[in-house]
């Protein structure tokens, strides 16, 4: 009865297609809040390092921070450097270019948000 279930199983997997998430090298306009509410806007630039991992570099206003990145199925993480502090920030991949998420700097209370839209050429 087992073998019979586990077949049955591996059978319908075929049925239910994987999507699988991509973030693109490129330049990535910069929408965000910081942790005290107030609007910002850049760029950031990824560069990828492997199929899953990657450097990116963000300018916003008189502000810049580089830091490394990765991406595992719909999650695409990075931590940074900025100024004295590490900073982490977890984007959710929604496609088309389009990373939708949330960050904060170490020993720093609440979040920020951010939305990162490829710039298409």
């Amino acid at each position: 009865m087992r073998k019979l279930i586990a077949v049955a199983v591996l059978a319908a997997l075929p049925a239910f297609p994987v999507l699988g998430q991509t973030v693109e090298a490129g330049t990535y306009d910069v929408r965000g809040t910081n942790l005290d509410g107030s609007k910002y806007q850049g760029t950031a630039r990824i560069k990828l390092t492997s199929e899953t991992t990657c450097s990116i570099e963000w300018k916003t206003g008189s502000t810049s921070s580089t830091g490394i990145c990765m991406l595992y199925e719909n999650a695409f993480a990075a931590s940074y450097i900025l100024g004295k502090d590490v900073g982490l920030v977890v984007y959710e991949v929604k496609g088309n270019g389009v990373l939708e998420g949330v960050w904060t700097v170490s020993g720093e209370d609440g979040s920020g948000t951010e939305t990162l839209r490829l710039r298409r050429q």
